[in-house]
């Protein structure tokens, strides 16, 4: 009979968390889903927890934060497990690992370069070593380690950057506009001549030109559409409650009135910054 003592100790800390994992994954004793899942099954929820993650810092909800940073260490300890049972790495291996990367990309806190340069320039150094790191596992492309996984509009970015960095960028801002009109233009285009796939293609044409604007005005497309997202829930909310208050849901109204409301509850927010 295992000893439970470590399972049930509220100060277990990572022992305690590493332990419980492994429990979850024994054949013989654990939980039938959590001994079923492979690193494909779960990698979708280790995506969906960083998410969370990301929403709890947007709300500032710090309570929420603990608990949604918790699960997405879960998931860490959750792969390293399954790599443990086939025999791959250790979730010590993982610190270890992780350790040794943050040391060798830190030479001016923990090596002997001097900590006296601007931001701009650490960053210009960090990503020198990883350029060096990408070399020692041949990787010799400019694009090559930008991880397919990424969000579409993060990797966009990241491919940019890259590319930039050889010199395979638009050196002024109104060049990244044009380029937008006339991928706009072609999509307008393409609805009526083209097929879904092609039209589809010349959607994410334009995304990924849109990405390119936000990079060149320093501006994280990921950050700005959350944004975005965040004000159109709002004011949607907004159309809703005034509709409420006259007695009707959506389903009851038209498009003019809501349209209306909406260009309401714009006014009221606008009133309410001025007052603050």
């Amino acid at each position: 009979m295992p000893d439970d003592a470590l399972i049930h100790d509220p100060d277990g800390g990572m022992p305690r968390l590493l332990e419980i994992m492994r429990r979850l994954r024994d054949p013989a004793t654990g939980c039938p889903w959590d001994i079923e899942q492979d690193f494909s099954t779960v990698a979708p929820y280790t995506i969906e927890e960083a998410y969370e993650v990301a929403d709890a810092i947007e709300r500032q909800d710090w309570a929420d934060l603990k608990g949604e940073l918790g699960d997405l260490l879960f998931q860490s300890v959750f792969h390293a497990q399954m790599a443990e049972d086939a025999g791959l790495f250790t979730f010590h291996d993982i610190a270890n690992t992780m350790s040794d990367k943050m040391v060798a990309r830190h030479p001016h806190v923990f090596g002997d370069e001097s900590r006296d340069k601007s931001v701009d320039q650490q960053t210009a150094d960090w990503e020198k070593i990883k350029a060096a790191e990408r070399a020692g596992k041949a990787q010799g492309g400019t694009l090559d380690g930008v991880a397919v996984g990424l969000p579409a509009l993060l990797r966009a970015m990241k491919l940019q950057k890259r590319a930039a960095r050889v010199g395979f960028d638009w050196p002024q801002i109104d060049q990244v506009i044009d380029k937008i009109h006339e991928e706009a233009a072609e999509l307008a285009e393409a609805r009526n001549t083209l097929t879904q796939k092609e039209i589809e293609e010349e959607y994410g044409d334009l995304l990924f030109v849109m990405a390119n604007l936000g990079r060149h005005l320093h501006i994280d497309p990921e950050a700005a559409l959350r944004a975005a997202n965040a004000k159109f829930t709002r004011r949607f909310e907004g159309v809703e409650a005034k509709l409420a208050a006259m007695g009707k849901t959506p389903a009851q109204s038209d498009l003019a009135e809501m349209d209306a409301l909406w260009d309401a509850v714009k006014t009221d927010e606008r009133r309410a910054a001025g007052n603050t």
